[in-house]
Parts: C-alpha cells; sequence; structure tokens
C-alpha cells in the first residue's frame, strides 16, 4: 500500500481523524520549512521510535508541542504498537535506516496535507 492511500486509510479512523496541524505547531511547520522539519522528524524517528524497546513505548510521543508529534499520532507512527499496527513494521527489534526514512516520510507527507488544505 502507498503512503497516500495508507494515510487515507488512516483518516477514516475516528481517533486519527481528530488530529490537524493549528496554532502553534501549524505556525512551526510554515516558518521552519520541509528540509528543518525533515531533519526533526528523523532525530525523534531515531530517539524515540527506532529502537527495539523504546523507553515508555505507547508513552513517549507527546500530543503537541510539535509538528512532527501531531503527525505521529495522526499517522500511526507514535509508537511501535501504532507502527506495527497501521504499517506492518514489527516491533521487539530496531527499525532499519529504510524503515525510518519510510516513517519520515509518512510523517512529512501528512504535514505537507495538512499545509496545503
Amino acid at each position: 500500500m502507498d503512503i497516500e492511500a495508507r494515510l487515507e486509510r488512516l483518516a477514516r479512523q475516528p481517533f486519527r481523524a481528530k488530529f490537524h496541524l493549528r496554532g502553534p505547531d501549524r505556525a512551526t511547520a510554515e516558518m521552519r520549512g520541509p528540509r528543518t522539519i525533515r531533519a526533526h522528524a528523523a532525530d525523534l524517528i531515531a530517539v524515540r521510535l527506532a529502537p527495539a524497546e523504546p523507553p515508555k513505548d505507547g508513552r513517549q510521543t507527546p500530543y503537541r508541542g510539535h509538528p512532527v508529534f501531531v503527525a505521529q499520532h495522526a499517522t500511526g507512527t507514535c509508537c511501535r504498537s501504532c507502527l506495527e499496527r497501521w504499517h506492518e513494521i514489527p516491533k521487539g527489534r530496531d527499525l532499519t535506516a529504510d524503515e525510518q526514512t519510510y516513517v519520515v516520510t509518512v510523517i512529512l507527507t501528512w504535514i505537507r496535507r495538512e499545509l496545503v488544505g
């Protein structure tokens, strides 16, 4: 399943559909631009999601405070359980470099869609 199709499927799930970029999170995304937000996303994913057993897994992603956090909840990339359920990336092992790139791409695609829509 491609990213756009997956995002459409996630948007039909009531919990995921309630997330949108608003206020300071939207302003941050607009002000920083996609290159900086991509770098932030890559760093956050590497530290908070990529380890086989992330600290506080399932509770490590705030609901606001950075556009990447909001996007993670909207895209099912907020914890290893959601990543497994929505993206078929198994938990219990470190994410590969390709998987991390995929997660960042999903997040940035959602943010881009929010900013144009």
